[in-house]
């Protein structure tokens, strides 16, 4: 494609999540990276949102960030198919031409981008930790891990257009809602044949974790390899109880068998962005820190003074979490008791 034929393609796009019939607050977090992508680009920011009975919260999609919000509203819609997805989003993007479209890397972001890449003929770079604009060229700079997270790659979609990106959930706080945004909410619809799925939904099971999905949880307090032995995985839950927080791990920990891989933090695990994260054991390979360098507190815990996990961490303690831990209990205890 030549730089003629893109230069009509205008706004930046995400793709919004609905979960069990509410807007899921992964459409907030796309918000805040397509409102920074937007203002740099000083183009309209549209969120794309389909499902059932819609209308009722799209409001909040405005408020968010949005200058526009897309809807389409069928009850075929009702649960996340990626053949009537697909075949909408590609539609809207040939009748609307956006220069950049992002989605989270969920189940459902994972599954439909590059399904959508496909048919609309460009490229995708998945599972982002970074996007901004080159201000020379105007074009997306995706950053992302590769080479098993060892190395960060920076790429760019030069002659394609849309240009296409998945980012972590979690990898940014969602904006504030500002009641003073306006935006416009325009409903689409399509012929019968376009909501048509070979995919037939039988039924959801949800995944067992324990407490607080680690994604969600505002403190998550995670051990791994130096914990020894997974008996000892009863001293970290009783930390992250104490704590109001949900147990994480490393990718070594879950390997292991001490943990479900549910409760892994990292590349290939989840991403988590609590206010408090606690790494005990934890060296802080470069996999496990794309998960979690971005919370607003890290603490960590580590015999080795060398450790990679000391270079993001607000607060380190260089020493054995046998003894660390247990004094951490002892102290949160007698806090407890005095109130």
């Amino acid at each position: 494609m030549s730089e003629q034929d893109y230069r009509h393609h205008k706004g930046v796009w995400v793709v919004g999540e609905m979960r069990q019939g509410k807007i899921h607050t992964v459409s907030f977090e796309l918000l805040a990276w397509g409102r920074a992508l937007a203002d740099a680009l000083e183009e309209k920011l549209t969120v794309v949102i389909l499902g059932k009975e819609l209308e009722d919260q799209l409001e909040e999609l405005i408020l968010r960030g949005a200058d526009q919000v897309l809807a389409v509203d069928h009850p075929a819609l009702e649960h996340f198919q990626v053949d009537p997805f697909s075949k909408i989003l590609s539609a809207l993007i040939e009748e609307n031409k956006p220069e950049i479209l992002i989605a989270a890397a969920t189940t459902m972001g994972r599954t439909l981008m590059p399904v959508l890449a496909v048919q609309v003929g460009t490229g995708l770079t998945a599972d982002c930790t970074g996007l901004e604009i080159d201000p020379a060229e105007r074009l997306l700079i995706q950053t992302r891990p590769a080479v098993g997270g060892n190395i960060m790659a920076v790429i760019k979609t030069p002659v394609h257009r849309p240009q296409m990106a998945t980012v972590r959930p979690k990898s940014k706080r969602p904006l504030l809602p500002d009641p003073q945004r306006k935006g416009e909410i325009v409903f689409k619809e399509f012929p019968e044949e376009y909501y048509f799925s070979r995919v037939k939904r039988l039924a959801f099971i949800p995944q067992e974790e324990e407490g607080v999905p680690i994604q969600d949880a505002e403190c998550v307090v995670a051990f791994g390899k130096g914990l020894k032995d997974g008996r000892h995985v009863e001293m970290i839950r009783e930390l992250a109880r104490l704590l109001g927080g949900a147990l994480g791990a490393s990718r070594n920990a879950t390997e292991a068998g001490w943990i479900g891989y549910a409760h892994q933090v990292g590349l290939s695990g989840k991403t988590v962005n609590p206010r408090l994260y606690v790494a005990l054991g934890i060296s802080g390979a470069v996999q496990h820190l794309a998960g979690m360098s971005s919370a607003e507190t890290i603490v960590a815990v580590n015999a080795d003074p060398e450790a990679n996990i000391f270079n993001v961490a607000d607060y380190g303690i260089v020493g054995d979490l046998f003894e660390v831990v247990p004094l951490l209990i002892a102290k949160l205890k007698e806090a407890a008791k005095e109130g």
